[in-house]
């Protein structure tokens, strides 16, 4: 009897132990969003595939990046190792996802965010298809932190958020939400996205700037942007209050509270 409950017991334990010891999913990336997702909540050793840009200066997890094979975002580069699961940002062209649906590859989504819920539902979408939601809420749990470190650290000041090519963005945009997140307001109004004259720059520049996308090398050889010109670079300094790094602003994802964290800090918080 007694054996006979033991060995009930134990393959009740094997099988509730089952799904526990599966392997994880395989799983490839086709473009530099999606290439950090899968690094941060996918293992290592069920990565079949990044972008090529995974290692890239502006992409957030590239040292994690180094080493795992690199493919391109194409159907057949993608049927040539079958990934039990694919993410995509924008990456592959507009026949990819049906072709590889027909073939039994799941393909998730990272949907634009305009704000950090949006964030949070990506986070949350992608690391339960993944099979590894509590690394995805650990995430979210860090980002949170950031935010609430740097809530309210410009007490409602304005600014205006700047890129080298001479555009802004106002409300509705994740980089709106990044603003807010730390207390600013939001100097530009209207269309999301849109050019801002270099003369009213010039002539009337706001006391604060927000830059973004400086630091990266395809921007620093952009010598006649308007964000180069040199009566602009005046105006610049010294009312440029932090700088964002482009591995922040390309994705929608967790770290972009790092923006935030990065504006509270340089507020002195």
């Amino acid at each position: 009897m007694f054996r006979a409950s033991a060995l009930t017991a134990a393959l009740a334990a094997l099988a509730f132990a089952g799904p526990a010891l599966a392997a994880p999913p395989t799983v490839m990336s086709l473009d530099s969003c999606a290439d950090q997702y899968v690094l941060a909540l996918s293992p290592r050793a069920a990565i079949v595939g990044l972008s090529a840009r995974a290692d890239d200066r502006d992409s957030y997890m590239r040292t994690s990046a180094r080493g795992l094979p690199v493919r391109r975002a194409t159907t057949e580069a993608v049927l040539a190792v079958r990934p039990d699961i694919v993410v995509r940002y924008w990456g592959g062209d507009a026949r990819l996802e049906g072709a590889l649906s027909r073939r039994g590859i799941r393909v998730v989504r990272i949907n634009e965010a305009t704000d950090f819920d949006g964030v949070r539902a990506n986070v949350r979408e992608v690391s339960a298809a993944l099979g590894q939601p509590q690394a995805g809420a650990g995430l979210i749990a860090r980002m949170d932190a950031k935010l609430a470190r740097a809530r309210g650290a410009w007490t409602g000041e304005p600014a205006l958020y700047f890129t080298p090519s001479g555009f802004t963005t106002g409300p509705g945009s994740l980089v709106d939400a990044m603003l807010r997140a730390a207390g600013m307001t939001n100097l530009a109004a209207g269309s999301t996205w849109k050019p801002i004259p270099l003369e009213r720059l010039v002539i009337d520049p706001p006391k604060a700037f927000v830059l973004g996308f400086f630091d990266t090398f395809a921007v620093a050889m952009q010598r006649w942007g308007p964000g180069r010109h040199p009566a602009l670079k005046r105006r610049l300094a010294g009312r440029a209050v932090a700088s964002l790094p482009s591995s922040i602003l390309g994705c929608p994802a967790w770290f972009a509270a790092d923006g935030p964290e990065l504006l509270a800090k340089a507020r002195g918080r």
